[in-house]
């Protein structure tokens, strides 16, 4: 027969864990760059990945990755933050979107595909401008 702790026990559920859980159960929310850094991934990748640390507006710092070629931000630049993890950079579970308050969409290359995923517009030819002249 099982003892009472031994029930007790099994009845005990985990806590779910939530990957974007500084986030509130919001979709985005706002943030101010502290620091930019150039990170390496997990093993069998060698890419260098351009990271950022946060200070959201809730007092609570993160890791976020920048997504696409070129940048514009420098610290205390105000960014929104949106899930979503970088599988080979240990400790990054957030994304930075792309045009709104000051970071840029304009990058370095041209991009005609996936360009909803980067926050530039249809008629982006006529805004186009590199960032590396």
């Amino acid at each position: 027969m099982s003892s009472i702790h031994q029930i007790y026990k099994k009845k005990k559920q985990k806590k779910k864990s939530n990957s974007i859980r500084l986030l509130f159960n919001c979709p985005q929310r706002k943030g101010v760059v502290q620091k930019i850094r150039i990170t390496t991934p997990k093993k069998p990748n060698s890419a260098k990945r351009k990271v950022v640390k946060i200070k959201m507006n809730t007092g609570f710092f993160l890791i976020a990755k920048l997504k696409g070629q070129g940048h514009n931000l420098q610290s205390y630049s105000a960014v929104l933050v949106c899930g979503g993890r970088a599988n080979d950079v240990p400790g990054v579970r957030y994304n930075l979107v792309k045009g709104v308050y000051d970071f840029g969409w304009k990058e370095d290359y041209f991009r005609k595909k996936s360009r909803s995923k980067y926050g530039i517009p249809s008629d982006w030819q006529t805004y186009f401008v590199p960032l590396r002249s």
